[in-house]
């Protein structure tokens, strides 16, 4: 073939693309996410590769020329630096997709691509919904479906990687079909797990799922936060976009005769619930959980310091914390106190002077179906499960 005829071949190609929706379904799939780092460290379709044309400085210095200059300058600017590693974004992609490197020469397929320039590209990359996504599709995607995932598309097509999609529409359109999917959940009965700081109520929620998978929906464990002043040591929170995509995908996930949650309040950290979920948590079956003092201690020790990195963070919690607390004298210095090693003292300090009775004013009003101890997490687990199921008969 010619390099003439080549041109055309490429250029004259629909990109075969996906909406969101299908993507959402699909079970077997790679997706590659063009974005820069930044763009995908606030959020990204569940199970994503993150291969990026630019760099986050990159990308703002091109968005800069498309708005100081030309859109023009700014395509300019951008193959400049796409061009020099295409080779290494063609490997990682067929490495993420099980795929041989292709044989021919990158580089030249896109010079031929990119020759016309940004209006001819934009019109002839039109995208093409497909009927039906092929098996185990290569889905690519950027912000809104534009030229970076296109162009990119059509270099893979014209490698032969022919089971390379485009997500029509990108990552904007992937949250407009994420925060909707929330909006329309209608929930099977609703229980709620609650008790005071410490008795476990996660350890007996996880310890449901291993039992009854598809049972349980865990806030906290999307939000990467333990719902508290306090609940970011040793975790790694997300982005509300983020948090929702998440809950979105698992709310897909959900397959048994209800959902088991914990009781939270309208924000799990600094990510707030979306209404119909937190209407569903606080209008479900409160069940409630309780285990003595020394449990309660044990299992904060065990979560909060399960890694020596974990106590800095949490002395420097500790010292926020405790300028909201009037201490009594003998009481304060919570974080040198942590530090010199009086751990189950700090933690009972902190549930008696703020945990207990916070709990005791947001919980007040509220009545419990039924209470279970929740000292041993999996035999706690187990009873709920048969006291759900024997509700539910």
């Amino acid at each position: 073939m010619s390099g003439s005829d080549q041109e055309e071949s490429v250029l004259q190609r629909c990109v075969p693309g996906v909406d969101a929706r299908s993507l959402l379904a699909l079970h077997q799939r790679v997706v590659i996410d063009l974005r820069s780092p930044e763009e995908f460290r606030e959020d990204q379709v569940p199970g994503s590769l993150n291969v990026p044309l630019f760099e986050d400085e990159e990308r703002a210095l091109i968005g800069l020329l498309y708005k100081s200059q030309s859109p023009d300058e700014a395509f300019r600017r951008g193959l400049e630096l796409v061009r020099g590693r295409l080779a290494e974004l063609v490997r990682k992609i067929c490495s993420a997709a099980g795929e041989p490197v292709p044989a021919a020469d990158p580089v030249a397929i896109f010079e031929d691509l990119t020759r016309q320039g940004m209006a001819a590209m934009e019109a002839r990359l039109a995208m093409q919904r497909l009927p039906q996504p092929p098996a185990n599709p290569i889905v690519l995607h950027c912000w809104r479906g534009g030229l970076r995932s296109r162009s990119v598309a059509a270099l893979l097509q014209s490698l032969g990687l022919r089971r390379t999609v485009v997500l029509e529409g990108g990552y904007r359109a992937w949250r407009t079909v994420m925060v909707e999917h929330i909006a329309r959940w209608q929930p099977q009965p609703v229980f709620v797990l609650r008790g005071l700081t410490g008795v476990g109520k996660t350890l007996v929620l996880r310890a449901i799922e291993a039992q009854r998978p598809g049972w349980i929906l865990d806030l906290e464990a999307l939000a990467g936060h333990r719902s508290s002043m306090l609940g970011a040591v040793g975790l790694e929170p997300v982005s509300q976009k983020r948090f929702e995509s998440q809950l979105a995908q698992r709310l897909s996930a959900l397959r048994g005769p209800c959902v088991v949650m914990e009781g939270e309040s309208r924000k799990v950290g600094d990510r707030i619930i979306p209404a119909n979920v937190f209407l569903a948590l606080e209008s479900g079956t409160a069940l409630g959980l309780e285990a003595p003092v020394e449990e309660r201690l044990r299992i904060l020790r065990e979560d909060y310091l399960a890694a020596p990195q974990h106590l800095p963070q949490l002395a420097e919690a500790l010292d926020r914390l405790e300028s909201r607390l009037a201490l009594p004298e003998p009481e304060r210095g919570l974080s040198a106190r942590l530090r010199a090693g009086d751990v189950d003292e700090v933690a009972r300090t902190l549930l008696e002077r703020h945990y207990d009775p916070l709990y005791h004013h947001t919980e007040r009003g509220k009545k419990y179906a039924v209470t279970f101890c929740s000292s041993d997490p999996h035999a706690a687990g187990r009873e709920v499960i048969h006291w759900i199921e024997h509700r539910l008969r």
